[in-house]
């Protein structure tokens, strides 16, 4: 034997099989020049030395030593093992294995249910020898690391796509989009019944690659028992049935019952499933345990994801209700009065905040109408004011004289506050409104710390009224001023909350914006209607802004429109100013435009 007939023998790891005792040992047959003698020992002058047939039999791969003629010299035991249908003496072609023959690179075969790995070498004097490996352990560790990366590649992406939506409903068409086809050719999700009705989703893909989405409705009592089994927590065992209850409801399209195998799992959620999650595909991919756990493992995220959604959507709901009872209420219509109104929170999001203004008709035909500020903003003062508007709501029934009116509400919030710890307190200015046969109206007016009104006269002047008064709401029996004015037709009373005189802004972005320069921003505008006056007011403070924080922003206007005026206008487009002075600010892009209904 030569150097180059060993060249690629490796160190066995003792998987080896004993040759059979009927046949002589292959290795011992004509390894060298003599058939039939035994190979030398490693070391001649030592006995002790082991042969090369122990050598042999301890590599890990098997070889079959072929001449010249791909007649089989030499089989060693463990290709012997490997490949029953090798034998000696006889060609190589015989044993009917395409692989023994290729003279390619190594290839891979499965035989005997056993994956092999054959690859040819070249030897002295024209013969060749076929190494063979039984890799069949190392290529199923290979290909369950392959199918534990996959998993968790797909865990990871449905962890990730499930994380953004806050909706259930977008929640559940992204589970059933993800769950096909990497759990199966359908997926069926049924959400948790909800008035006595239950939402279902489904994606398909069975004669496309994109899996297409839809979703119905259904009655509880028109649920399969499966899915009644899995929202109480019980995962169905009997899969038989559960195909045909699918097919029953008409969630398995295109498919044959008898070609279908699915399992159905619930989605954990708040102590109860939030819903179920029913996976089909053909019966040529049946759910091994692997498959299972990977659908429980999914269906636990996507649980996750719907519970939050629909704390997400009860909350909002809840959120929304309060809201809308915390808004500010647009003035009612009065006879011979044009109201104009805007509000914009400090919060957007939140779109309510610690300003309010309102109006209530009395009965001897007047209106009382009211403006103010409680201490803080957001949800905390939202809530204060819907606390003062409601004691409003119930004192203007018993005291129409503004000063009264307001030495009560002081003493209905001072119980309110001290009962709940909270400290707050409100400035107000309350007026009542009673039209004149002239056309004009007559305004008394209390003021409760807050910023004096400002009255449009009919010239296009400015004129401040000089309204004081104290806080309400932090000591009892406290000063409030009060006032009469009179307005001919054409003429408005301004009321605007702190936001507007203390917003900051300018080119340094510090300036506040000042009662000077609300004087100068609606002085000339006596033709507006007060809708459009009370959006002019809004639009410069915001454009004085410039997208900086700033504080709740609140605007009432009143004019004496007489008896056949029109009441109040939501306009969309604010005239120009006329005559203005050159220092006031104005919005981009402002033209002289006729005001829209």
């Amino acid at each position: 034997m030569t150097a180059a007939d060993v060249r690629d023998w490796d160190p066995g790891d003792g998987r080896i099989s004993t040759p059979s005792t009927a046949q002589a040992p292959a290795w011992s047959a004509g390894v060298v020049d003599h058939p039939g003698q035994p190979l030398p020992p490693l070391d001649p002058d030592r006995a002790t030395e082991p042969d090369w047939s122990e050598v042999v039999e301890h590599f890990r791969e098997g070889f079959v030593v072929c001449d010249s003629g791909e007649v089989v010299r030499h089989l060693s035991p463990v290709a012997e093992r490997l490949l029953p249908e090798v034998v000696l003496g006889e060609n190589l072609t015989a044993a009917g294995l395409a692989a023994l023959t290729s003279a390619g690179d190594p290839v891979e075969v499965t035989h005997h249910d056993r994956r092999l790995r054959i690859r040819r070498v070249s030897l002295s004097a024209g013969r060749s020898c076929r190494y063979v490996e039984d890799v069949t352990d190392r290529v199923s560790r290979a290909d369950a690391l392959l199918a534990e990366r996959a998993r968790s590649a797909f865990l990871a992406t449905a962890g990730e796509k499930l994380g953004n939506p806050l909706h259930p409903d977008r929640a559940a068409a992204v589970t059933v989009r993800l769950a096909v086809p990497a759990l199966g050719d359908v997926a069926v999700l049924v959400l948790a019944p909800r008035a006595g009705r239950v939402r279902w989703w489904r994606a398909a893909r069975v004669d496309e690659d994109v899996p297409t989405v839809d979703s119905g409705v259904l009655g509880t009592a028109d649920l399969p028992p499966a899915i009644d089994e899995g929202l109480a927590g019980i995962e169905p065992h009997a899969v038989d049935w559960l195909v045909d209850q699918a097919a029953e409801a008409g969630w398995l399209p295109g498919l044959a019952v008898s070609d279908v195998c699915a399992r159905l799992v619930p989605l954990p959620g708040r102590g109860a499933p939030t819903g179920v999650l029913l996976v089909a595909r053909r019966a040529a991919r049946r759910y091994d345990e692997a498959d299972v756990d990977l659908a429980r493992a999914f269906a636990a995220r996507a649980g996750a994801a719907l519970t939050s959604a629909m704390l997400y959507r009860d909350q909002a709901e809840v959120a929304d209700t309060l809201q809308a009872s915390l808004l500010p209420v647009e003035p009612t219509e009065v006879t011979g009065v044009q109201w104009g109104t805007a509000y914009r929170p400090a919060q957007a999001g939140l779109r309510i905040g610690g300003d309010f203004y309102g109006a209530h008709h009395l009965p001897d035909g007047g209106c009382l109408f009211y403006l103010g500020d409680v201490s803080g903003k957001g949800v905390e003062a939202a809530v204060f004011t819907g606390q003062l508007r409601q004691c409003l709501q119930a004192l203007h029934r018993v005291e129409f004289q503004p000063a009264r009116l307001l030495g009560l509400l002081n003493e209905a919030l001072l119980e309110t506050t001290l009962a709940n710890g909270q400290g707050r307190f409100a400035t107000m200015v309350l007026g009542v409104v009673r039209p004149l046969r002239d056309g004009g109206l007559s305004l008394t007016m209390a003021g409760g710390g807050h910023l004096p009104p400002l009255l449009l006269r009919a010239s296009g002047e400015v004129e401040p009224i000089a309204l004081s008064g104290m806080l309400i709401g932090v000591v009892p029996d406290p000063r409030v001023g009060e006032v009469t004015v009179r307005l001919a037709p054409g003429e408005t009373c301004l009321l605007y909350s702190d936001g507007v005189t203390e917003a900051r802004g300018g080119r340094r972005g510090d300036e506040l914006f000042g009662v000077d320069r609300l004087t100068h921003t609606i002085s000339g505008c006596h033709q507006m209607p007060a809708p459009a006056l009370a959006e002019r007011i809004q639009q410069v403070t915001s454009d004085w802004l410039a997208h900086g924080d700033h504080d709740d922003i609140a605007v009432l206007a009143l004019r004496a429109v007489g008896a056949t005026g029109r009441g109040s206008r939501h306009l969309h487009a604010v005239p120009d100013l006329v005559g203005a002075a050159a220092s006031t600010p104005r919005p981009a892009g402002q033209g002289l435009r006729e005001p829209r209904t």
